[in-house]
């Protein structure tokens, strides 16, 4: 029987730190490139985005909603939370995108939208806390896809920079 040192190396252990590290990193250009995109979208178009809308749902149905909004602004558990899955997700990354054959640019534009897809057409609308990404307006839908191709690339460059290698286009 194999250990679980054998199942997971240290060379493993590192790519997915890696991945989470590069994923937070990503986070915070993806959130900033989202709000300033939702600025441009017609004015019925410019409700919260996903990040709020996750947020919010899960403090409701976790029976949080009566703690007050004053001891931690709900601007700041957005935020934290986004961080998180990002930290999370990316550290998906090494292990989704390794056997991939491509540039690090392009399998970091394609985890991107795989990350997008799993979530806003998957877990997302299938644990009922957002409907799928079918019924949203297709530029809020564009501006979501821009964001996670832009964090993947940022993935992607990160991981390259915390490896020391150079990134290929």
């Amino acid at each position: 029987m194999k250990s679980i040192r054998d199942v997971f190396s240290r060379d493993l252990l590192e790519r997915i730190i890696t991945g989470g590290l590069a994923g937070l990193l990503a986070a915070g250009p993806m959130g900033l490139l989202m709000i300033g995109w939702q600025k441009l979208l017609p004015r019925r178009e410019q409700y919260a985005l996903p990040p709020e809308q996750i947020t919010e749902k899960v403090i409701e149905r976790a029976g949080l909603d009566d703690i007050s909004r004053e001891k931690v602004p709900r601007r700041v558990v957005t935020w934290l939370s986004h961080f998180a899955y990002g930290a999370a997700a990316g550290s998906l990354y090494p292990l989704v995108t390794g056997p991939v054959k491509a540039s690090p640019v392009l399998r970091g534009l394609l985890f991107g939208l795989v990350v997008w897809a799993g979530s806003y057409l998957g877990w997302v609308p299938a644990a009922r806390i957002l409907p799928s990404a079918t019924q949203a307006p297709a530029r809020r839908n564009l501006l979501m896809i821009g964001a996670h191709f832009l964090w993947g690339v940022l993935i992607a460059f990160f991981v390259s920079r915390l490896e020391k290698k150079p990134l290929r286009l």
